[in-house]
């Protein structure tokens, strides 16, 4: 299996641990013009939208991380990560559908403005300010349904614990995490320990440096981002009608599939 990704995607780090907590061989590539929205070839023509991770398997070609865990699971049932429950099983994608949306955004967010730059000043504080609370009520949701079990589906870790691991380890990047005494502090301990997570955490980390010159590259036109759904809500709740004005006149901002 070959997954087009990047290391620091949350939403590919979720399908990387999935693909090692079920024990699967796969080979990672970033694919070319991929931060300019101007990637072409096979990764092109198997995610239009040419968004990743998207995931080659013999003659499948799937993109989107969700679609990519169901695949995995209906393809290698032997290891499930879904609890049989109906109502565990809900439970589980619910969690991972607000942390693909919701909490996705204000990370996404928060690199926009420390990153990126594209806010400073008083503008950048009230943003940060935002993300913020935001991020607690987030974290205050999860921290409920993660109650005082040992993970989200209760003694085995899976669905839900690998939806929620990226976007929590990013608040902690971003000086936004949990108290010391949190549960879920303590729960992203114990995840970070397992051999999945700790490998694909590494391979974000060895590439984190590079964002030091993010703002340099925005500005000299070798990146655009891409303003999909609830990260363009995000900016507009959040103080940056303006940013997302200014990104469109000077271009380096994109938007998804279809563009016509």
């Amino acid at each position: 299996m070959l997954l087009y990704e990047h290391p620091l995607s949350s939403y590919a780090q979720k399908v990387k641990i999935a693909l090692r907590e079920k024990g699967l061989d796969f080979q990672v590539e970033t694919p070319v013009g991929q931060g300019l929205g101007t990637a072409t070839g096979v990764f092109a023509a198997a995610s239009p939208r040419k968004e990743v991770p998207t995931l080659i398997d013999g003659e499948a070609r799937i993109f989107d991380s969700t679609i990519i865990l169901e695949y995995l699971e209906d393809r290698f049932p032997a290891s499930p990560l879904l609890p049989r429950d109906p109502v565990a099983r809900a439970e589980a994608r619910m969690i991972e559908d607000v942390c693909d949306t919701l909490y996705e955004a204000v990370n996404w967010g928060v690199s926009e403005v420390r990153w990126y730059k594209r806010a400073e000043g008083d503008l950048a504080a009230a943003m940060t300010d935002a993300a913020a609370r935001q991020t607690s009520e987030l974290q205050a949701w999860l921290a409920a349904k993660l109650g005082d079990r040992l993970w989200f589906g209760g003694e085995t870790f899976g669905w839900a614990d690998i939806s929620v691991a990226p976007y929590l380890n990013r608040s902690f990047i971003n000086g936004l995490g949990t108290p010391a005494n949190s549960p879920l502090t303590h729960w992203l301990e114990r995840a970070r320990q397992r051999p999945s997570v700790a490998a694909t955490f590494a391979e974000a980390d060895a590439v984190a440096s590079g964002m030091a010159s993010a703002a340099e590259r925005l500005a000299s036109g070798s990146v655009n981002r891409e303003y999909r759904d609830h990260r363009l809500e995000w900016m507009m709740k959040s103080g940056g009608v303006q940013i997302v004005l200014d990104g469109l006149a000077k271009g380096n901002i994109r938007f998804t599939w279809p563009l016509g």
